[in-house]
């Protein structure tokens, strides 16, 4: 499943993003200009959403505050930062599983990619503190690098792999067909939400293709 994330400037343009989407993750730290009663009405008009506030744009009382009105209006994910306090933690989590939210503990790299034994700490930390799926997210330099985060996937838990950056696209197109709950794409192109997403369209069209040549050579 593709999940488009998104960043648009007020709620009624992302209210018209939302049509015909599956699955969205709203960016409410790039949407500065949201009130919580915008950030409750937008939760409430869509069944497939993900809450997510980056750190950067709001204190963590802000940023949780969001989060908390997303989840009481009915989102279907809420993410929380692995590194996020345990206050901050424990009391989003609360909150969804009082709304029957599941919760995303996720990791982010922006500059590399960790070695193996570290990814694996990092997945088995996630879900130890409560995560129903875990996100890993890492800045891709190599082939190996791909490998590793791809290689995470030999899980019966759920477990979604992003390789940031050019040469992790190769991920977002794979990791679907690896058991990866799902993966992010931008809404169109120019609209990208971070290095190396690929817009929805693309990358449907790549997922549908590699899943026909899988198709034609098991049936060969």
């Amino acid at each position: 499943m593709i999940c488009v994330s998104l960043a648009e400037a007020g709620l009624a343009e992302c209210l018209a993003a939302l049509e015909g989407l599956g699955l969205a993750e709203i960016r409410l730290d790039r949407m500065v200009g949201l009130s919580l009663g915008d950030v409750a009405i937008l939760f409430s008009r869509h069944e497939k959403l993900i809450a997510t506030c980056r750190p950067g744009s709001f204190p963590d009382n802000a940023r949780k505050a969001r989060l908390l009105a997303a989840v009481a209006a009915g989102a279907a994910y809420v993410d929380i930062e692995l590194e996020s306090k345990d206050g901050y933690r424990k009391e989003i989590m609360a909150k969804a599983g009082e709304f029957g939210c599941e919760v995303i503990i996720s990791f982010h790299d922006h500059e590399n990619t960790p070695d193996r034994k570290t990814l694996s700490a990092i997945v088995q930390d996630s879900f130890r503190k409560g995560a129903d799926i875990v996100k890993i997210a890492c800045f891709v330099r190599s082939e190996r690098d791909n490998a590793r985060l791809l290689g995470l996937l030999d899980d019966s838990r759920k477990i979604v792999v992003i390789g940031m950056g050019e040469k992790g696209r190769i991920t977002r197109v794979v990791a679907p067909f690896l058991g990866s709950p799902f993966t992010f794409a931008s809404l169109a192109e120019g609209r990208e939400t971070a290095k190396g997403q690929m817009d929805k369209a693309a990358l449907e069209a790549l997922i549908e293709a590699l899943g026909q040549q899988v198709w034609k050579e098991a049936a060969s």
